[in-house]
């Protein structure tokens, strides 16, 4: 049995793991999704949130050795929860996740993706202080490959996102933890080769592959579950 702390991206929370904590249980793992700091309905809560609270929070949820599995923009706060915790943390875990870049902001790997696949697919409040997906890219970025309901189920909980959790240049991972990628082949947000780019530049990773869009833990929960098992006898 292992413990997996699941991180999610931009503009999610702890409710997008919904459908992979059953399947994690089946697997007898033990897996715990938080919500971080940096998403909330409302922006003006977000004026002074970093990526270090994000870091913090994950920090304070790792209440015992766990594999981090981030998400997304969840990759950068992972990566940051480990430089401050190495002896914490049993894996990283990458799926679908932007890796830090010396001297790169997730804000410019996003702008750097292939085809450009989120121009449009946004909206920023007037303060600048936090950013939103439109409603039309639930259906083309985020959720084109899931069940029709989990549009409906996502659409009220999708928050507000920190633009400044999102402006800090930070490390690589620290090179003796180990780390995995998981690649989503038919991603709509972060293209597949942009992710294998990123995947390439981890020290000593382990690639992995599961053919969904950018939700896999909606498209395919039991599939993502099995890797998830499989990446747990390796760490």
């Amino acid at each position: 049995m292992a413990r997996f702390l699941l991180v999610h991206g931009a503009n999610h929370g702890s409710w997008c793991w919904r459908d992979l904590v059953p399947e994690m249980a089946a697997r007898r793992h033990e897996a715990v999704a938080l919500d971080l700091p940096s998403v909330s309905q409302d922006p003006a809560d977000l004026a002074q949130v970093t990526l270090d609270d994000d870091a913090q929070a994950i920090l304070a949820a790792m209440t015992a050795p766990s594999l981090l599995v981030g998400h997304s923009a969840g990759g950068f706060a992972i990566t940051r929860a480990a430089a401050l915790a190495p002896d914490k943390v049993v894996a990283l875990v990458y799926l679908c996740a932007y890796v830090p870049r010396p001297g790169a902001t997730l804000s410019d790997l996003a702008r750097e993706a292939p085809g450009h696949p989120l121009d449009g697919a946004l909206k920023i409040d007037r303060a600048r202080r936090a950013y939103r997906f439109r409603d039309a890219a639930l259906g083309e970025n985020l959720y084109d490959d899931c069940p029709a309901a989990v549009a409906d189920f996502a659409r009220p909980r999708l928050g507000w996102q920190a633009t400044r959790a999102q402006a800090a240049a930070i490390a690589m991972p620290p090179p003796d933890l180990p780390a995995h990628y998981i690649v989503c082949t038919g991603d709509r947000t972060i293209p597949p080769a942009q992710q294998r780019d990123m995947a390439t530049a981890l020290p000593g990773a382990l690639l992995h592959a599961i053919d969904t869009g950018h939700s896999p833990f909606f498209a395919a929960p039991g599939a993502l579950a099995d890797i998830l098992d499989r990446i747990s006898g390796l760490a």
